[in-house]
């Protein structure tokens, strides 16, 4: 049992950002259905169980939020059946996948939790702001992964519009017509259910876009976030490494310099004429430098 537990860690440590993601939140989802299974068949009141995950789900009352400020986060990691969080797993992985080819694991997880954060807080000031919510804002409450998924949808057309989609129905589509999709679907649907879920897929889907644009402008929005979550890990891995020569140093900055110059310079290029338009020696420069990440 030791060694099957071992081989478990060391597995979900080696993976990607993709999948530890997925994990938590399958984890939390079986963690509460098992559960719930168990007071079901023991005949137990499971009311309180019922309390619990209500502390964990967004409340757009400011007050009722006030008292549960980490629900902006636990929020985005709840589902309340097998098919809302089958869909959202789906398309995280399939979007996650080709995010993390060309922007790396930081970029993927850090686009999910602030994809989820914008979902959230346009969620809450939708429903303090337009009278219409104004006879059900006291006790509405948010909770699933789609906001930080659409995030990813949205970031990932924003950076390869033309990326060619094989869709069962439509055959090859490009991802910025799914993207498009998408965000007017969410638009329009908003009068006629579900409207919270959907005003939180557009501020998810408001931050995919806004990430790239402002990243291809040279300023990286989520910079700070992956920063803060690697410092303990800098802190536990710190080594001393000695140079001999200060030319080494000089030699090491130029040659991350060069590299980024080259991904900015293949990224304008993509922006501009579509991800075809690279040759082969730049799309592998392009998913080796994502690997670094």
């Amino acid at each position: 049992m030791r060694k099957f537990l071992n081989e478990i860690r060391m597995q979900f440590g080696n993976a990607t950002s993709l999948y530890h993601l997925m994990a938590i939140n399958i984890g939390v989802f079986l963690f509460f259905t098992l559960i719930r299974t168990f007071l079901y068949l023991f005949q137990v009141d499971d009311s309180w169980l019922d309390l619990v995950i209500d502390k964990l789900k967004l409340p757009s009352n400011l007050g009722t939020l006030m008292t549960q400020p980490w629900s902006l986060v636990t929020y985005m990691f709840l589902h309340d059946g097998i098919t809302h969080i089958l869909f959202n797993m789906l398309l995280f992985f399939w979007m996650g996948k080709l995010l993390t080819e060309y922007l790396g694991n930081d970029k993927l997880w850090t686009t999910y939790l602030l994809g989820g954060l914008s979902g959230g807080a346009l969620y809450v000031l939708a429903y303090n702001l337009f009278p219409v919510f104004e006879t059900i804002e006291q006790g509405s409450k948010l909770l699933g992964a789609s906001a930080g998924v659409i995030a990813i949808l949205i970031a990932t057309a924003t950076l390869l519009p033309d990326y060619m989609l094989q869709l069962m129905i439509f055959g090859n589509v490009k991802l910025k017509y799914v993207a498009i999709a998408s965000v007017l679907l969410y638009a329009i649907s908003i009068p006629y259910g579900n409207a919270g879920g959907h005003i939180a897929h557009l501020g998810g889907a408001l931050f995919g876009f806004a990430m790239i644009k402002i990243l291809r402008k040279g300023t990286d929005i989520t910079i700070w976030l992956i920063k803060l979550g690697s410092r303990n890990k800098s802190k536990s891995n710190l080594r001393v490494v000695s140079r001999s020569k200060k030319s080494s140093d000089e030699v090491f900055f130029e040659s991350q310099r060069n590299s980024q110059d080259n991904i900015d310079r293949i990224l304008d290029k993509m922006n501009r004429s579509g991800f075809d338009s690279l040759t082969s020696d730049e799309k592998e420069f392009l998913y080796k430098e994502s690997r670094k990440k």
